[in-house]
C-alpha cells in the first residue's frame, strides 16, 4: 500500500504512478501544487502554466511509458510537473539556479527530456521526427507533443500538423486549451478552440469504452486487431460529436474536449487515442493558474515571474521601473501626437510594456499571437500603406523573423521600428532565452540602423529618432530590468559619448556594460592606470568619428554583451587589428545576470582584471 504522505519523496517515479488509484492521484496533484508555488515564489519562473497542467502531466505519465515513449513539451514553460514526476524532486529546489535544474526541457538533464525547449510551436515537428524514426526502426512507441493553444498560433505548428496528419505514425498531439499564452490568445484558431471548448462532452460514452479496455490489455494483440479494424467506431464511442474538425480535415483523429483537471478522464482519453492508432489530436481544457487564486485571477501576470511574496501573491513581471516599461510609455506618448504609429506584439503585450498602448489606442494595437515571422511581414504591410509600425519583441524570439527582416523590410528599405527587448544576458532562463545573437544577425542586413541605449534618457531619444527621423529598418535594443546607470541626467546623445581621464588606454562598450566599464575605470585610475571610455549609442552603422577617436589611443579594448562572431568589436577588429575584443564565445547557461557577466568576462571586476594584467605584462 502506498503512503500518501510526501508522495513525491516516497514514490519511485514515474513508474509508481501507474500503481496509484485516482484518489491518490488527486492527493499527489495537491502536493505538487504546493511544491510549485513554494519553489517558484522563491526562485521565480513560470507558475500559472504549470499550476494548470498538474493533472494533465500525471495522466500523461500514467498513459505513456517515458523514456521509451517520447513526451515533447512545447516551449517547456509547463514542464515543471514533468520534472517532478521523473526523478527530479530532490533537486527541484535548484530550479533556474546556477548549475541547477533548467526552467525548460534539456536532454542532457534527464533521459525523460526528449527534446530541447524554450521557443514556441516546435513540438509537433520534433514529435513527427521521432514517430517516423520509430516506424523506420519497427518500434511501436509513441511520440507525444504537448502544447498550449498559445503555441498553436505559431506557423511551425501548422507546418508540423500538415505533415503529421498524413504520416500514419504513432504521433499524438495534446492541445492544452487554457485560452492564454502570456497575453490573452488571439486569432482564428483561438476562437475555433474556444468554440470546441463550449461543446464539451466530457466523454459521455466513457463507460462503454472502459469496459472494452478493461477486458483487453492496452498493449495486447487482441485489442490491436479489434481497434485497427474499427478505428472510427472507437472514435465515435469516445466522443459522439460528428462535427468535422480542422484536425480531422488534416488527417488526424480527434478526441475531446476533455476536462484537464480530472486525471481519470484525461488518462482515459489518452488510452483511447493510443487505441485508435495513427495521428490523433487530444483536446484538453484547463485553467491556467489552477489552485492558486492570485494566478487564476491574473494568469498573464503569473506566466513568468520573479520571486514573489506568498502572502500577497505579488509577481514582478514588467515593473514600471524597467526598460520595457519606458519603451512602451515612449511609444504611447509619441502615438498620442501621431496617429500613424501602430504597435505590434507577438503575444507579449505585458512582457514588452505595450499594455498601456493597447488600452490607449486599441485600434492601432495588434497582438498577432506567437507568430514573429508574421509580425515582421505584417509590419512591412502596414508601413507600405503609410503607417509607422513598432514591433516590440524579445531578442531571442526575433531570431525567428530573420528572413522576413531581410526579404520584407530591408530589401525595399521599408521603414519599421523593432524594439529588441531583453537584449543581452537575461539570466535564469538560460541558453534558449539569452539575447546575445541579435547584434550579429541584424548587422548582417544592409542599411539597418541599430541603437543600444544604456539608460532611460537615451532610450527615449533613440525611440523618438527611430520613429520620427530615421528611415528603413531601425532596431532599438535594450536589456531586461531597470536603469542602474550613473549618468541618466547628463547630456543625451543618440550616437556616442566619451569619458576622458587623460589616459592612453580606451575602453569601448555600449548598453548596460557602460556601467561596468565605469566601475572598472574607477578602480584602474585608483591603481594609476588612466583609462578613457567610449560609449556607443548608435552601434551600427559604425560612425567615422568612432574610428577617429580609436586612432588616438595606444591600447583599445572592446567589451561587448554579444556573441563574438559577427559582433561590433569583431567588425572593428577587421578595420584595426590592434583592438582587443572581449565578447561572448559560447551559449550562456542559466544563472543570475551578474554571475553570467562574471563568467563571460564582462563584469566590472573582470574588465578591471583584464586591463590591469595586460598593463603590468606590457610594462614588464
Amino acid at each position: 500500500m502506498i503512503d500518501n504522505d510526501n508522495m513525491l519523496e516516497r514514490l519511485n517515479l514515474p513508474g509508481d504512478l501507474k500503481k496509484l488509484n485516482y484518489e491518490q492521484c488527486d492527493e499527489l496533484a495537491r502536493q505538487m501544487r504546493e511544491v510549485l508555488i513554494k519553489t517558484v515564489s522563491a526562485n521565480g519562473g513560470h507558475l500559472a502554466s504549470n499550476l494548470g497542467t498538474v493533472e494533465l502531466t500525471i495522466a500523461i505519465h500514467r498513459a505513456f511509458d517515458s523514456p521509451n515513449d517520447k513526451i515533447i513539451w512545447d516551449v517547456g514553460h509547463q514542464s515543471y510537473n514533468h520534472k517532478l514526476l521523473t526523478g527530479r524532486y530532490q533537486s527541484f529546489k535548484t530550479l533556474r539556479q546556477e548549475n541547477g535544474l533548467s526552467g525548460f526541457c534539456r536532454p542532457e538533464e534527464s533521459e525523460h527530456d526528449a527534446f530541447i525547449s524554450g521557443h514556441s510551436s516546435t513540438s509537433v515537428s520534433a514529435a513527427l521526427g521521432y514517430s517516423y524514426a520509430f516506424k523506420l526502426k519497427g518500434l511501436n512507441n509513441y511520440a507525444v507533443a504537448v502544447l498550449g493553444d498559445g503555441a498553436a498560433t505559431g506557423g511551425e505548428f501548422f507546418e508540423g500538423l500538415n505533415n503529421a496528419g498524413k504520416s500514419d505514425t504513432n504521433i499524438i498531439v495534446i492541445i492544452n486549451h487554457n485560452e492564454m499564452s502570456i497575453s490573452k490568445n488571439v486569432g482564428g484558431l483561438a476562437k475555433y478552440l474556444s468554440t470546441l471548448r463550449t461543446k464539451q462532452q466530457y466523454l459521455k460514452t466513457k463507460g462503454a469504452v472502459e469496459k472494452l479496455l478493461d477486458k483487453t490489455p492496452v498493449f495486447g494483440t487482441p485489442l490491436k486487431r479489434t481497434i485497427k479494424a474499427s478505428k472510427n467506431t472507437v472514435k465515435n464511442m469516445v466522443l459522439k460529436n460528428n462535427m468535422p474538425t480542422l484536425f480531422e480535415d488534416l488527417g488526424f483523429k480527434f478526441v475531446g474536449p476533455v476536462n484537464g483537471h480530472n486525471v481519470e478522464e484525461v488518462e482515459f482519453a489518452l488510452q483511447a487515442a493510443k487505441s485508435i492508432g495513427g495521428p490523433v489530436v487530444v483536446h484538453v481544457n484547463t485553467i491556467k493558474g489552477k489552485g492558486y487564486q492570485p494566478a487564476e485571477k491574473n494568469p498573464g501576470g503569473y506566466h513568468g515571474v520573479s520571486a514573489f511574496d506568498l502572502e500577497t501573491g505579488n509577481p514582478d513581471v514588467v515593473p514600471s521601473d524597467s526598460f520595457s516599461a519606458v519603451f512602451g510609455e515612449t511609444v504611447t506618448r509619441l502615438a498620442s501626437k501621431n496617429n500613424k504609429i501602430c504597435a505590434i506584439t507577438a503575444a507579449m503585450k505585458y512582457g514588452t510594456g505595450l499594455d498601456k498602448f493597447a488600452r490607449r489606442f486599441p485600434k492601432r494595437f495588434f497582438d498577432v499571437g506567437i507568430a514573429e515571422q508574421h509580425a515582421v511581414t505584417f509590419a512591412a504591410g502596414l508601413s507600405n500603406a503609410g503607417m509607422i509600425p513598432v514591433f516590440a519583441v524579445y531578442s531571442t524570439f526575433l531570431q525567428r523573423g530573420y528572413d522576413q527582416l531581410i526579404h520584407d523590410l530591408a530589401i525595399t528599405k521599408t521603414h519599421a521600428i523593432i524594439g529588441v527587448d531583453r537584449a543581452g544576458i537575461v539570466g535564469e532562463d538560460g541558453e534558449t532565452h539569452q539575447g546575445i545573437f541579435d547584434v550579429s544577425y541584424l548587422t548582417s542586413i544592409p542599411d539597418v540602423t541599430i541603437y543600444s541605449p544604456g539608460n532611460y534618457s537615451e532610450l527615449r531619444k533613440c525611440v523618438e529618432k527611430a520613429i520620427n527621423s530615421d528611415s528603413g529598418l531601425v532596431c532599438v535594443r535594450y536589456p531586461r530590468g531597470k536603469d542602474e546607470s550613473r549618468d541618466t541626467n547628463e547630456y543625451v546623445s543618440t550616437t556616442f559619448k566619451t569619458v576622458k581621464n587623460g589616459g592612453k588606454t580606451l575602453i569601448i562598450t555600449y548598453g548596460r556594460l557602460y556601467n561596468e566599464a565605469l566601475k572598472a575605470s574607477d578602480k584602474l585610475i585608483a591603481d594609476g592606470i588612466k583609462t578613457d571610455i567610449l560609449k556607443l549609442v548608435q552601434i551600427f552603422p559604425i560612425k567615422e568619428q568612432v574610428l577617429d577617436i580609436i586612432s588616438q589611443y595606444e591600447t583599445v579594448y572592446f567589451f561587448e554583451e554579444s556573441i563574438l562572431n559577427g559582433s561590433i568589436s569583431q567588425k572593428l577588429c577587421s578595420i584595426n587589428s590592434d583592438i582587443k575584443a572581449h565578447a561572448i564565445t559560447d551559449f550562456v547557461k542559466q544563472s543570475s545576470v551578474s554571475r553570467a557577466l562574471q563568467s563571460t568576462g564582462l563584469s566590472s571586476d573582470k574588465i578591471y582584471e583584464t586591463i590591469k594584467a595586460d598593463f603590468y605584462e606590457n610594462k614588464a
